[in-house]
């Protein structure tokens, strides 16, 4: 799938650290003690890092991937089985692990093209939150074989599904195919996230494609009710991308890149945000009073919500993302426990 934080979005926030005077940036996302030495790291010590032992070496692919952003996938793989668990009223949990496994591979691989084509375009710079190729952290063709093989293993992933479950060969290829060849488009090939259309890639894969994957490989056949049920966290999921997006305006600009967030411009972006930070709440407040009371309990996450909107009211956009991520990833946990603890019947089609 495609990776979220400048478009490239984690939840991360605490873990990078600000940009030092010098504008000399920290290593973001720091994994092992060689990677934390402050912003006055100097290039000797990069140096030492490049050439250092396995540990360090692990650490730098460790942080390519931006493991921090996965849960904008496995919340989606966790609402798809919630969904075939209470249709079915079983799951088996050796699918699940697959599925998680593969879908984790592809977003990952997802992460590095973004990393390598936006390196390769001159998109990525020294204050840029991924400097992975910027800092030389790996060199490029350590990213495109990493990024290989994690292909590889998505694909060695979905192999397995198709024995381990009844699902027909033709769905599961076009499901599984759409997310990653969308993980792929997003940056590289045409670069959909260049031409204003990353948002609709956001939009469609992690949300409709990854519930109704998880769902599908659990249940057997395809149905329109992942795809109904994703909503709410579809809709959430692309306020991180939105709220990165309008951060990024002025950079993206003179990068040559066109966003929606640009198109619009910053009045129109605040209601979007609005819209797609709110409307997941009235979706919940219908089910929890017309169907289970336990829906209501993403609505327990309203109190993060309200100083989001305020802070991206006053333009002041540079944490949104990190927190709306974690606004998303409670959001998501909370559906997912809504859906499980429903009483059976209670939900449409449930």
């Amino acid at each position: 799938m495609v990776d979220l934080h400048r478009d490239k979005i984690s939840v991360s926030a605490e873990l990078v650290d600000e940009p030092g005077e010098n504008g000399d940036d920290c290593i973001d996302g720091v994994v092992s003690e060689s990677l934390i030495n402050g912003c006055d790291q100097s290039d000797q010590n990069k140096q030492n890092f490049r050439t250092g032992g396995l540990k360090d070496k692990c650490a730098a692919y460790v942080v390519a991937l931006r493991p921090w952003s996965f849960s904008t996938s496995l919340t989606p793989v966790a609402l798809g089985s919630a969904l075939a668990y209470k249709s079915e009223g079983k799951i088996d949990i050796l699918i699940l692990l697959v599925c998680g496994v593969a879908v984790l591979a592809v977003h990952g691989a997802g992460n590095l093209v973004n990393t390598f084509y936006d390196f390769s375009k001159g998109i990525d710079h020294k204050k840029s939150d991924d400097r992975t190729l910027v800092d030389r952290i790996l060199e490029p063709q350590d990213v495109v074989m990493f990024g290989a093989v994690l292909y590889s293993l998505g694909c060695i992933c979905a192999t397995c599904l198709f024995f381990l479950s009844t699902l027909k060969l033709e769905h599961l290829a076009l499901i599984f195919f759409g997310g990653l060849s969308s993980s792929f488009l997003y940056t590289g090939g045409i670069g959909l996230k260049y031409v204003a259309l990353g948002d609709v890639v956001i939009l469609i894969t992690f949300g409709p494609l990854a519930v109704m994957f998880a769902y599908a490989v659990q249940v057997g056949y395809l149905s329109v009710l992942p795809l109904i049920y994703a909503i709410p966290l579809a809709l959430n999921t692309e306020a991180i991308l939105h709220s990165n997006n309008t951060r990024d305006m002025d950079s993206d600009k003179q990068a040559g890149i066109v966003t929606l967030a640009i198109l619009i411009g910053p009045t129109l972006s605040y209601v979007l945000f609005s819209v797609l930070l709110f409307l997941p709440y009235v979706l919940f407040s219908i089910l929890a009073t017309r169907y289970a009371v336990s829906m209501a309990l993403p609505l327990l996450t309203i109190p993060m919500a309200f100083p989001l909107e305020r802070q991206f009211r006053s333009r002041s956009y540079s944490k949104i993302p990190q927190k709306t991520a974690k606004l998303n990833l409670l959001m998501g946990l909370f559906y997912v426990f809504g859906i499980i603890l429903a009483p059976k019947g209670s939900l449409p089609k449930l």
